[in-house]
C-alpha cells in the first residue's frame, strides 16, 4: 500500500527532484524548467497550483527559503532549496513508486466496465476510430523519439520508451478486442447483440443477476 505522503502532489516529486542537485530557484525558475523538460507529458500537472505545492513543502520542511533575488524592474523572489528531510522524502518516495505497483484506473477502462451500454457493432466502430488515433499517435512519438536519440543519452528518454511502449501495447489489445467483437467471435457477445435488440436481458444475465440477490 502506496504510503500518505506530508504533499501528495506529483508536481511536489516533480519539484523536490529539481532541487535536488542544491542549486537554490525561485518559482518562476521552477516552472521554466519544469515546462522546458516537458515534465506535464510525464505526470499531471496543474500549473496554477504550483505556488501551493511550493507553500506545501516549505510548510512541512521539506524545502525552505534561502534568500531572493532581482532581475532588472522585477520584483524579488524567494529562493528556495531543498531539506535534509526533502531529500530523505524524495528518496523514499521514488522507491515506493518504482519498485510497488499501484492500481490506476484509467478512463477506458471506467468505459469497458460498463461497456455493454453500447450495442456491440457501435463500441466496434469506436474502437477502430481508437485505433486510428493510436497508431497515428504512436507514428508521431516513434519519429519524434528516433530523432531526440540522435542528439540526447537514453537515460533521459526513458519516460518516453515507456510512454510509447504502453501505446503500442493499448494498440495491441484494442485491435485484438475489437476484431473478436467484429467477427462475432468474442464470447458473451451474442447474448450482448440480443440485449440491444430485444431490450431484455438474455437468460444468462438474469441468472447472473439472481445470484446476486
Amino acid at each position: 500500500m502506496a504510503k500518505r505522503r506530508k504533499v501528495g502532489n506529483l508536481m511536489a516529486l516533480a519539484l523536490l527532484a529539481l532541487l535536488r542537485p542544491g542549486v537554490p530557484m525561485h518559482p518562476y525558475q521552477m516552472a521554466n524548467v519544469l515546462r522546458r523538460t516537458g515534465k506535464e507529458r510525464d505526470m499531471k500537472i496543474k500549473w496554477g497550483s504550483l505556488y501551493t505545492v511550493i507553500q506545501n513543502l516549505e510548510r512541512h520542511g521539506l524545502i525552505e527559503a534561502t534568500g531572493s533575488d532581482r532581475a532588472g524592474r522585477r520584483p524579488e523572489r524567494t529562493l528556495y532549496a531543498i531539506t535534509e528531510p526533502g531529500r530523505a522524502e524524495l528518496t523514499d518516495w521514488m522507491r515506493e513508486l518504482v519498485a510497488a505497483p499501484e492500481p490506476e484506473f484509467p478512463r477506458l477502462e471506467a468505459a469497458l466496465s460498463v461497456i455493454g451500454v453500447l450495442p456491440p457493432d457501435e463500441v466496434a466502430e469506436l474502437l477502430a476510430q481508437r485505433l486510428r488515433r493510436l497508431d497515428a499517435e504512436i507514428d508521431t512519438e516513434a519519429r519524434a523519439l528516433d530523432g531526440m536519440r540522435a542528439e540526447v543519452p537514453r537515460v533521459f528518454l526513458i519516460e518516453a520508451e515507456y510512454a510509447l511502449a504502453m501505446r503500442r501495447a493499448e494498440a495491441e489489445w484494442v485491435r485484438s478486442l475489437q476484431r473478436e467483437i467484429a467477427e462475432g467471435t468474442l464470447p458473451g457477445v451474442a447474448e450482448w447483440r440480443a440485449y440491444h435488440e430485444t431490450g431484455g436481458y438474455p437468460p444468462e444475465w438474469t441468472q447472473l443477476l439472481e445470484e446476486t440477490r
